[in-house]
């Protein structure tokens, strides 16, 4: 589809940039501000639509892709006749999601068979569109780079029309343009009356907004030129600090040539270390091993001490009774002494007894 061809309103290119000799968006009326809008008004026309899902890159990473939309919505490119515009329209129900001005220095990127991006700086993000298939792509791709020559086109006749008009302002005492244009017109004095008297003013109107322009963009230019002379002095001290540092390489390259020799030494003596801990841990793991071979002796202690104890005890225990059975033999002794002294008492009472018997009979015997 053929685009509409782009025309000068006048008042300056739609845009908001700022570079010398054009004005800024301060000194455009607002009517002439497309990116204030957010929908499109009933001068726009629509020239391409499509669908497709649409995206926006995370505020806060710049990588990640933020869903703008749930499913796929219209996405429409618009041209305003009036403003001599172009802008990529969607709106997902009542919510716009995409309001992008389409500037000369746009470019729309492929970045697989079915998705594609570009950067919008008014907006301050990324746009990225999916589509259902790489034809679309391809289509939306080749309208995006027709309607960026387009915009280029449009730009370049506005700022001619802005140069042309500030030629005209600076001539004073001559007959407008208009006015001229009016006459050869209207062949009567009241006709030419009636039309050169609101064409000078709607001239001399756009003549002070160029001149206001002007004056702002001569203020910038000296700012730039204040910003050049900072950046001058600021690569002048920057070059003199670049001198200084290149006089103090072979210093640096010095000390670190010492630091590398210490470093070398220092990992030589970590070496050292790691080998004396090393040792270390080898009599750590023999003393381990003797505290281990120490604790099983004392295991083995405590157990024939718990024996030993044991037997002393069963030892105790038999010279107690063998104590018991001494004092009961010693008393059966002591009752059998008793009883044997009386019993001898006894006998020798039964041997006197029987001494006195025998001299009785010795004497009986005598006797007879």
């Amino acid at each position: 589809m053929a685009l509409p061809l782009p025309y000068s309103p006048g008042a300056g290119a739609p845009n908001g940039d700022r570079c010398p000799g054009r004005p800024p968006a301060a000194a455009i009326p607002r009517s002439l501000r497309p990116w204030e809008r957010s929908t499109p008004g009933p001068v726009e026309q629509p020239i391409f639509t499509t669908r497709a899902h649409v995206f926006q890159i995370d505020p806060n990473t710049k990588k990640n892709w933020m869903p703008a939309s749930k499913q796929a919505v219209t996405v429409s490119y618009f041209y305003d006749v009036t403003r001599n515009s172009y802008r990529i329209i969607s709106v997902d129900g009542a919510k716009v999601i995409i309001n992008s001005t389409i500037t000369p220095n746009m470019t729309f990127t492929k970045t697989s068979q079915k998705f594609g991006q570009w950067a919008d700086s008014r907006a301050n993000t990324v746009f990225g569109l999916g589509f259902s298939s790489e034809q679309q792509l391809t289509k939306f791709a080749e309208k995006f780079q027709e309607v960026k020559e387009a915009a280029k086109i449009a730009k370049d006749k506005t700022q001619e029309k802005i140069e042309t008009s500030s030629d005209h302002s600076q001539e004073s005492g001559r007959e407008t343009p208009s006015s001229t244009q009016a006459s050869s017109v209207n062949g009567t004095d009241d006709e030419k009356a009636s039309h050169t008297g609101p064409a000078n003013t709607h001239l001399k109107s756009e003549n002070d907004k160029l001149k206001i322009a002007l004056t702002q963009s001569a203020a910038n230019v000296k700012k730039w030129e204040i910003e050049l002379q900072t950046l001058r002095e600021s690569n002048a001290r920057l070059t003199t600090a670049l001198q200084e540092s290149a006089a103090s390489v072979e210093q640096w390259k010095r000390q670190f040539s010492i630091c590398r020799d210490e470093n070398d030494r220092l990992r030589n003596k970590i070496d050292e270390l790691e080998e004396q801990c090393s040792e270390i841990n080898r009599e750590k793991e023999k003393n381990t091993q003797l505290k281990r071979r120490i604790e099983e002796l004392e295991a083995e202690l405590r157990e024939k001490e718990t024996a030993a104890e044991r037997d002393n005890q069963n030892l105790e225990d038999k010279v107690r009774s063998l104590k018991t059975d001494i004092e009961e033999s010693k008393y059966r002794q002591r009752h059998l002494k008793v009883e044997l002294k009386s019993f001898l008492e006894v006998l020798d009472g039964k041997i006197d007894d029987l001494h006195d018997f025998r001299r009785g009979l010795s004497k009986l015997g005598t006797d007879n």
